[in-house]
Formats: structure tokens, C-alpha cells, sequence
């Protein structure tokens, strides 16, 4: 049996949803959050001139997400509770599932040990606030088929899914607070 998870809870779902949006709300409220993983690790792996990129080397870039949410689900323990994650360990087994490349027994093993809240909060695909930049090369095919990569494997590692409305932030604020059991005021 684990022990009971860290007051940790994670936002999930496809690119373009609204997931860092909504965290960022969260944020300017006051909570304590962990930055995504992906748009970091391009941003950094563009700069040094890497290659462990999307468009490059997915195992590579797998393995980098996998460290920093990792590392991420540590330094949050230094942080009073809750803290929203904007993405967890379990994103990178869905993320390597999606590519059709092997999960790594370690990562299998990172997503046993390395525990959240059970209820995690997963933004459905959003067509009308989906858009591509630099760091997000998805279309809305790829971020719909993403999202569905999370379900699966949230689900199979026994989370419960909480689908995020498709609302203005606000409203989405107030659905967080209300089932991490942290209202207004």
C-alpha cells in the first residue's frame, strides 16, 4: 500500500487547451504551481542547439521531461499545499505511448512511486482557443489524440479524470478551488 500522496495535483490534457492559462489564474490567487516541462526543455534544447527535441529526438526529449517532473515533484515539497503541477511523471509515459515508442521500465516505476492526489484535473480539446507557435507544433488532430493518450494513462495508473469546462478562466478557477476544497475568500 502508498502511503498517502503529497497535496499535489495535476492539470493534464492536449496542447492548446487551456491548461497553463488556467494555472496561471491559479497562480495570481496565490497557489504554488510547477511549470510545465515541455515548453522549457525547447526552449533550452533550441538554445544550447540540442537535439533533444519533439522534431528530433522524442526518446531524448522523454527523458528530459522525466527529470524535470521529477525534480519538480520534489521541490514542491517545500512549498505549503496544494500545489497544481501544470503536467506530472505520468504526461511522459502518455507522451511516449503517443510517439509509439517504448515506456522505459523507469518510467513505469517513476509513475508508481512518484504519487499525486488521486483526482486529477484533464482540459478537453478546445478548438476555439487552440493555436500553434514556436514551441507548440501540434495541430488540433495531434493535441485531440494527446488528450485521449492522457486519459488512457491517468485512468490505467488509477487516477481519477475530472474534466475541466470549457469556460472562461474564471469560471475554470472556481471549478479547481471547489473540488480541491480551497474556495474563495
Amino acid at each position: 500500500m502508498l502511503p498517502d500522496p503529497p497535496d499535489f495535483y495535476i492539470i493534464t490534457g492536449g496542447p492548446g487547451s487551456g491548461k497553463s492559462t488556467l494555472i496561471e489564474a491559479l497562480a495570481a490567487e496565490g497557489f504554488h504551481h510547477m511549470p510545465e516541462a515541455g515548453r522549457a526543455i525547447i526552449r533550452d534544447q533550441v538554445a544550447i542547439g540540442g537535439t533533444a527535441l519533439p522534431w528530433a529526438d522524442r526518446a531524448a526529449f522523454a527523458e528530459l521531461m522525466l527529470g524535470w517532473e521529477l525534480r519538480s515533484w520534489h521541490e514542491a515539497h517545500d512549498r505549503a499545499g496544494p500545489v497544481i503541477f501544470d503536467r506530472g511523471v505520468p504526461d511522459v509515459i502518455g507522451y511516449l505511448r503517443l510517439c509509439g515508442l517504448p515506456v522505459p521500465a523507469h518510467a513505469d516505476r517513476a509513475a508508481e512511486l512518484f504519487r499525486y492526489q488521486r483526482r486529477v484535473f484533464i482540459a478537453p480539446p478546445w478548438r476555439e482557443i487552440f493555436a500553434a507557435d514556436a514551441e507548440r507544433k501540434q495541430d488540433f488532430a495531434e493535441a485531440q489524440a494527446t488528450y485521449e493518450a492522457m486519459v488512457a494513462v491517468y485512468a490505467g495508473l488509477g487516477y481519477e479524470l475530472v474534466t475541466l469546462p470549457l469556460a472562461p478562466v474564471s469560471e475554470r478557477v472556481r471549478f479547481v478551488r471547489a473540488r480541491i476544497g480551497k474556495q474563495d475568500g
